[in-house]
């Protein structure tokens, strides 16, 4: 019999949380004025960017899962479309997040909102010094969630999840992540860890923490290694619709092959515009709510 949970990155989507581009990106004046201080790559297109998201809404659909859509804001921008990083799921309630990146301060908030209405509690949240983005976090199995220190969660971030799970019997698993391009890059732990199954994820072990790695192997992960040209290109941001059935951006061939030589189906979309060129894969376009395992 299956269970519905919130620790879980690989079961079959139940309910999530999405943000079309049109509501995030709003027009093709709003990205030209703003994608430099959100430091994108390159400036989306905004109706490819519509057309993109319009088939990865689609190949969620399969699925069959309950979609609640976030609505356009005053008080949010373009970077909102990526919302898992604004909370945090857990089957204790939602945990609201704080911002690492400043222009991002006020999607939480919306989406409080909106867990609200759809009767979601909500469990506590990242406040004052502490920093917390979704993207840094994911669950390795039901009693163990991850989350990478990085230049967006900070120490008083993690100290401030650890008083709201520990407590619950859930295990917070630390991965000092590295430097990388700095600052002002988007690294999340995500970028270089996707769980696609159980105990089967794909990663990108040069820029993976030594000790956290080690860890997944002694919990007896496989490992599906994304090669060096497929890096930027976002091969390691893999989302599982259910498990070892997974949706990822066109253009990385060799994860692609490995994956499927690892029992995996895959669908490939075209995201240079959605994803890409604001450094937001498909795990970062998507806040899953509870999944089926």
């Amino acid at each position: 019999m299956s269970k519905i949970t919130a620790h879980s990155e690989y079961g079959t989507i139940n309910t999530l949380v999405l943000k079309r581009p049109r509501d995030a990106f709003k027009s093709q004046a709003v990205l030209e004025s703003s994608w430099k201080d959100l430091n994108f790559l390159l400036c989306p297109d905004f109706e490819e960017s519509l057309l993109e998201y319009e088939f990865v809404e689609d190949t969620i659909a399969r699925v069959n899962p309950k979609i609640h859509y976030l609505p356009d804001s005053k008080t949010t921008g373009p970077d909102s479309v990526y919302c898992r990083d604004a909370a945090i799921s857990t089957d204790f309630g939602m945990i609201l997040c704080n911002m690492g990146k400043s222009n991002r301060e006020n999607e939480p908030e919306e989406e409080r909102k909106l867990f609200e209405s759809m009767g979601i509690p909500i469990l506590g949240a990242i406040t004052g010094n502490g920093t917390l983005e979704g993207g840094d976090v994911a669950w390795i199995d039901e009693k163990t969630l991850a989350v990478g220190h990085t230049y967006r969660t900070n120490y008083e971030g993690i100290s401030q999840l650890k008083e709201l799970l520990e407590p619950k019997g859930i295990e917070v698993l630390v991965a000092e992540m590295p430097h990388y391009r700095g600052k002002s890059d988007v690294f999340h732990l995500m970028s270089v860890l996707s769980p696609v199954d159980q105990f089967k994820a794909v990663v990108y072990s040069p820029l993976m923490p030594i000790h956290f790695r080690e860890e997944l192997l002694a919990r007896n992960y496989e490992l599906i290694e994304v090669p060096d040209e497929e890096f930027d290109s976002m091969g390691s941001n893999v989302l599982a619709i259910s498990p070892s059935n997974v949706i990822m951006v066109r253009g990385n061939p060799v994860t692609k092959k490995r994956l499927e030589e690892n029992g995996c189906q895959v669908i490939e979309y075209y995201g240079e515009e959605v994803s890409v060129k604001g450094g937001g894969g498909p795990t970062c376009l998507t806040r899953p709510i509870t999944r089926s395992i």
